[in-house]
């Protein structure tokens, strides 16, 4: 098409040049002059281009609003001078002849077709215009290819409202959704682009004409989509172009159709969103997993066309290989370092401290962190690697027998009390437990914040250390002898003996056989009489005597009983005994004999 610009600077009077497309018709009083002379019009009442250019050919006769054909004599500043076969030459204004680098199309003696103005100006020239011939000429054309339903080409010349403004010789209009079948933000793409519409509107008398892309694009779209759906098979490998990203996936145009490419299949390795990898448009090849032909739904997978590395684990990796990789993800429970692209590996919370315990992986890792680390275990039918951090440094329970073996005293600070136990830390970045069972041999202790507070120095004897689950034990009592150690040695059945009565309960006494060692006077072996309560008979700080009838080393329980103290001081005379030891004090039995006859004095 040749250049459509206006020129409202040339000279002279009633010169009126195109500003835009709806300027473009013939005058209608002209067109009905033209209708009766000719008889071949079109329905709208319009003479075609070629009709109106043979008609002006047939006479000398030219008349205002006809196109005619001529020859240019001279070119000037200004104008442009024609000769069209009448008695004056014509002039076109010379803008209408230069092409968009203001370089001249036409030399003197080259043939024009040209639209007549005015017949003759204060001159006494023609003005002439070759812009409105080739338009009249662009929309007969325009015309001829609605009536065939062709397809028109034209160039986006700028945005305007709703849409774009498109130069198919004429001004046309195309509404932003007409221009592609997908919603479009960035119109900007298309200015200067020579692209294919399709006329949708046509108006000449109003010059309006509206076209659209999306049609054209429609039908292709169609006709690639009935190929695609015949050719395409579960396994095959495919180009195709990226259409949609979404968090899950990315749309994959294959010809017609979009196949859906999840994420899960877009990389062996690990990747946050589809956008780390695509972009709109780019192309890509991927293989058909799965199509479903009723539904016409398409699974497509990246990674498939690519090696599988998990493959190769096993020559490339083995157990005991030290490694480097970079931190991907932190979970609770460890971090997950990616050792190769789509091969990672597991540093387990347990794995990353021989002697701290971490307590959340992000104290000691951060992603994107490059870490050196051990391989400690290979599972390659679950695509699993376990990696340990502490492995590469030197094991403080290796050495800790050698430095502390079982039975050496060591000291250290308290530096946890727990319901169980007290940890003492005791240097090397361990900590020793003191179990509450530790902690004494006789006292029984509820809780070990009785004994212990946070920070107190502590002396402690080494009991077992096992290196297999992490475990430093250590005990307090120990450092004092069991008082239950050689009990038979020291006490017999039957023997009496005399102390203080340390604890009153429901069911008896406690006396105080030596320091941390007691013996039960159960409320049955307090009298030959029946008693009701213990504390009736007996009080705490009461000096007793009474005869063991029982020794129990494993459960520590000693069973000691008056009632079988009296007996057997029956049988050796009792009466000679009390006289020996007259002035020695009373007896528990004594006690408990004066009591009970006081109380049944006082029931008489």
């Amino acid at each position: 098409m040749t250049n459509t610009q206006t020129n409202e600077s040339a000279k002279g009077p009633n010169n009126k040049w195109l500003s835009d497309f709806a300027d473009v018709t013939v005058d209608e009083a002209q067109l009905q002059q033209l209708d009766k002379d000719d008889k071949k019009q079109d329905s709208d009442g319009e003479l075609s281009f070629q009709e109106i250019f043979e008609t002006s050919q047939g006479t000398n006769a030219v008349k205002e609003g006809e196109v005619v054909n001529g020859a240019v004599i001279s070119i000037n500043d200004d104008y442009v001078t024609v000769d069209i076969g009448y008695k004056m030459e014509g002039l076109v204004p010379i803008d209408e002849f230069k092409d968009m680098d203001g370089k001249m199309s036409v030399q003197p003696g080259d043939h024009v077709v040209v639209y007549l103005e005015k017949m003759e100006n204060e001159y006494g020239s023609m003005i002439l215009s070759r812009n409105k011939a080739e338009i009249i000429k662009a929309w007969d054309s325009i015309a001829e290819a609605c009536e065939r339903d062709e397809v028109i080409s034209g160039v986006v010349t700028k945005k305007v409202k709703g849409g774009l403004e498109v130069d198919i010789g004429v001004k046309a209009f195309l509404p932003g959704s007409q221009i592609d079948i997908r919603p479009v933000r960035n119109l900007d793409k298309y200015l200067g682009k020579k692209l294919n519409f399709k006329v949708i509107k046509f108006n000449k008398k109003r010059g309006n004409i509206v076209l659209s892309r999306k049609a054209l694009l429609l039908k292709e779209r169609e006709k690639l989509r009935e190929e695609t759906l015949e050719q395409l098979q579960e396994g095959m490998v495919v180009q195709g172009v990226v259409k949609n990203i979404t968090d899950y996936g990315a749309f994959i145009d294959l010809g017609g159709m979009d196949g859906l490419l999840h994420i899960t299949d877009m990389s062996w390795g690990r990747i946050k969103h589809p956008s780390e990898l695509f972009q709109v448009g780019d192309e890509v090849t991927v293989k058909v997993l799965k199509y479903d032909k009723e539904k016409e739904r398409v699974s497509l997978g990246l990674k498939q066309v690519q090696d599988n590395p998990w493959d190769k684990v096993p020559e490339r990796y083995h157990v005991g290989d030290k490694v480097s990789g970079k931190v991907v993800s932190i979970k609770d429970y460890g971090a997950f370092v990616e050792l190769e692209d789509g091969v990672e590996g597991l540093i387990h919370v347990s794995e990353m401290s021989w002697t701290n315990k971490v307590k959340h992986p992000s104290k000691v890792l951060n992603p994107g962190d490059s870490v050196e680390c051990q391989v400690l275990d290979i599972d390659t039918k679950n695509r699993r690697i376990s990696l340990g951090l502490k492995q590469l440094e030197s094991n403080p329970w290796d050495l800790l027998e050698q430095k502390f073996p079982i039975g050496s005293t060591v000291e250290g600070e308290v530096k946890n009390v727990t319901d169980f136990g007290v940890f003492v830390d005791i240097g090397e970045g361990i900590d020793g437990l003191i179990h509450i069972s530790d902690l004494s041999w006789t006292k029984k202790v509820n809780h070990p914040s009785e004994v212990f507070n946070k920070a107190d120095k502590v002396r402690a004897i080494v009991l077992s250390i096992d290196k297999e689950t992490e475990k430093f034990s250590l005990g307090i009592k120990q450092l004092e002898r069991d008082p239950w150690e050689n009990i038979r040695t020291r006490y017999k059945i039957g023997q009496a003996i005399e102390g203080k009565i340390t604890k009153i309960a429901d069911f008896g006494a406690f006396v105080e056989l030596e320091e941390g060692l007691e013996g039960l006077v159960h409320i049955s072996e307090l009298s030959n009489d029946q008693v009701e309560r213990v504390a009736d008979v007996a009080k705490i700080g009461d000096s007793a005597k009474a005869e063991i009838i029982s020794i129990d080393a494993r459960e520590r329980k000693i069973g000691l009983s008056v009632k079988a103290l009296l007996k057997s001081e029956e049988r050796a005379n009792i009466e000679q005994y009390a006289g020996n030891k007259k002035g020695a004090g009373n007896t528990l039995g004594d006690l408990l004999g004066s009591k009970l006859k006081g109380m049944k004095n006082d029931k008489e």
